[in-house]
C-alpha cells in the first residue's frame, strides 16, 4: 500500500493483541443486548402492540416485555453507535501517533465508511432491513472531518443534542400503537415467498430504513467521539469515579425513563394517547443515557479484571467484541434461518419470553465461535474483508 501524503506509512488495523480491553469487552456484551433488541423485529403472524410487542402480554411475556423496554430496547443501539464513534477516534489516534496527516486520516475514515455502507446495504437487503452498519458507514462518510479533528467539544455536544432531539421526536411517534391488523414489524418477515420477501426488504431498507437509522444514530456516534477524546475506556483506572457516576446515573436514568413506556406496553398501565407519546419520547431520550451508562459499566468491569487472568468468560466476550461486525451479521444469519415465514417461521409462534431465550442462545453460540477463533488467532471474516477493502492487500 502506498504511503499516505506526508510520507508516513499507515499502520493498518490494530493487531488483536494490542487492542484496548474495555471497548472490546463493551462490544461483546453489547451484542447480547443487540440480539435481544433485534429478535423482537422478527415477530409476525399475530397482532402487535407498542414497539412490536404483544398488545396484552401475560406471565413471563409481560415480565420480559417490561424488562426489555427498560433495559434493552432503545438502549442497545445508542451503545453500539457510541462504540462506533469511539472506534473512529482510536483509528485516528493510531495514525496521528506515527505522523499520518489529518487529511489522509479523513480520507481513510471515509473510505472505510463507504465499504461499511456497502456491507450494510447487502445485510439490509439480503437479511435484515433493520441493519445499522450501513448507517454508521454513511455517518462516517458525511462526518469524517468532524469526527477526526475538525469539530471541537462544543460542536460535538451540539450534534449530540440534535441527535437526541431527533430520536425524542421519533420515539414519541413509534411509541403509538400500530394500525389495526398490523401483524409484522417488518413486512418481509411475514412473506413465505423468498423472492417476495427479498423485494420487501429492499423497499423497506432502501426506501427509508437506512436514512431512519442514520437519524437515530448520528448523535450517539458524536457522543462516542466526545467520550473517546477523554479516553474514558482507554484508561478506566484514571476515570474510575467518573465511570461510576456515569454507570449509575446513565443506567438509572434509562430504567426510570423507560419504565413508563414499559408499563404501558406490558399492559400494566392503560395510559391515554398523549401520555403514551410522552412516554415514548422519554424512553428514546433516556436511551442515550443508557448507552453511555452501559459503556461506563463495561469500563468498570474491565478495570475490575486489570492485572488478572481475564477468565474464560471475559476472554470470550472480549473475543466477540473484537469480531463485533462478524458476530452482528452472524446473528442475522441465524435469526433468518429460524424466524421469518420464508424459512422456519418460528417468529409467528414465539412470544417475548421464548424469543429472548432464542436471542440469548444465539449469542452464546456465536460467543463460543468467537472464542474458538480467538484461540486460533484469526480475525472475524467480516473484519478481514473490511480490512482488505480499507487498507488493500498489505
Amino acid at each position: 500500500m502506498p504511503a499516505p501524503s506526508g510520507g508516513s506509512l499507515d499502520p493498518g488495523a490494530t493487531p488483536l493483541r494490542d487492542r484496548i480491553p474495555a471497548p472490546d469487552l463493551a462490544r461483546g456484551g453489547m451484542l447480547l443486548l443487540i440480539a435481544l433488541a433485534n429478535v423482537v423485529f422478527w415477530a409476525h403472524g399475530r397482532p402487535l402492540g407498542l414497539r412490536g410487542y404483544p398488545p396484552d402480554p401475560r406471565g413471563v411475556d409481560q415480565v420480559v416485555t417490561i424488562a426489555q423496554l427498560a433495559l434493552v430496547d432503545g438502549r442497545a443501539y445508542p451503545l453500539f453507535a457510541l462504540l462506533f464513534g469511539y472506534g473512529v477516534v482510536q483509528l485516528a489516534r493510531r495514525r496521528a501517533a506515527v505522523g499520518v496527516p489529518a487529511p489522509a486520516v479523513v480520507r481513510l475514515v471515509r473510505r472505510r465508511g463507504w465499504w461499511l455502507l456497502l456491507i450494510g446495504v447487502a445485510h439490509g437487503v439480503l437479511l435484515f432491513p433493520g441493519d445499522v452498519v450501513g448507517a454508521y458507514g454513511l455517518v462516517a462518510v458525511l462526518l469524517a472531518g468532524a469526527l477526526v479533528h475538525a469539530a471541537g467539544d462544543r460542536a460535538l455536544l451540539v450534534v449530540v443534542g440534535c441527535g437526541a432531539t431527533v430520536v425524542t421526536v421519533v420515539g414519541a411517534a413509534v411509541a403509538l400503537a400500530p394500525g389495526p391488523g398490523t401483524t409484522a414489524v417488518l413486512p418481509s418477515t411475514a412473506l413465505a415467498d423468498p423472492l417476495a420477501a427479498l423485494g420487501a426488504r429492499a423497499v423497506d431498507y432502501l426506501g427509508g430504513g437506512l436514512i431512519g437509522s442514520v437519524l437515530g444514530v448520528f448523535g450517539a456516534v458524536a457522543l462516542g467521539t466526545w467520550t473517546a477524546r477523554r479516553g474514558l475506556l482507554d484508561d478506566p483506572a484514571a476515570h474510575r469515579p467518573l465511570l461510576v457516576r456515569l454507570a449509575v446515573g446513565g443506567l438509572g436514568a434509562a430504567v426510570l425513563g423507560g419504565l413508563p413506556l414499559a408499563l404501558i406496553a406490558g399492559g400494566v398501565w392503560a395510559a391515554p394517547f398523549a401520555v403514551t407519546a410522552a412516554a415514548g419520547a422519554l424512553h428514546a431520550l433516556t436511551g442515550y443515557a443508557g448507552g453511555l451508562g452501559y459503556a461506563a459499566l463495561f469500563g468498570l468491569l474491565a478495570l475490575g479484571r486489570a492485572g488478572r487472568d481475564p477468565g474464560v468468560v471475559a476472554r470470550a466476550v472480549r473475543a466477540c467484541g473484537q469480531r463485533s461486525l462478524s458476530c452482528y451479521l452472524a446473528q442475522s444469519v441465524v435469526f433468518a434461518a429460524l424466524l421469518p415465514a420464508w424459512t422456519l417461521g418460528l417468529g409467528a409462534v414465539l412470544g417475548p419470553g421464548a424469543a429472548a431465550l432464542v436471542a440469548i442462545g444465539v449469542w452464546l453460540v456465536i460467543l463460543v465461535a468467537a472464542a474458538a477463533s480467538d484461540r486460533l488467532g484469526a480475525r472475524g471474516p467480516a473484519e478481514t474483508l473490511l480490512r482488505r477493502l480499507t487498507y488493500g492487500s498489505r
